[in-house]
């Protein structure tokens, strides 16, 4: 089954973490990106911070910035395919960057078969 994870982080905090201790964490997710290539099939991207977005809202409001109010930010998303929910739990739960405060990582199934939408 195919899952969208969405690493989230918070910004302040990601602030906090020194120079040396975040480019041996980088290492560790370069390695954690190679270890779970199998399972990996779109590496997603990286995304630039949050205050480099540009939001459209409904009524066809462009706003600078993210729409979102929530302190975590999205700050990239790759696409797995494994076994289950409890597979994609199993590898997410790896992550290096979960060791820092603020961190997590959203999993979505993603939509395959659009034949539950037909009315």
């Amino acid at each position: 089954m195919k899952y969208v994870i969405m690493f989230t982080s918070t910004p302040e905090l990601d602030a906090q973490v020194s120079p040396e201790a975040g480019q041996e964490l980088y290492g560790r997710v370069y390695t954690w990106f190679q270890e779970h290539d199998a399972d990996i099939t779109d590496g997603g991207a990286e995304l630039l911070p949050a205050d480099t977005a540009t939001t459209v809202r409904g009524g066809g409001v462009v706003v600078d910035g993210p729409f979102s109010e929530a302190k975590e930010v999205i700050g990239g998303f790759s696409i797995i395919d494994v076994a289950d929910m409890d597979a994609a739990v199993t590898l997410v739960k790896s992550w290096p960057m979960l060791e820092l405060p603020g961190t997590s990582v959203e999993i979505r199934p993603i939509v395959t078969d659009y034949s539950q939408f037909e009315q």
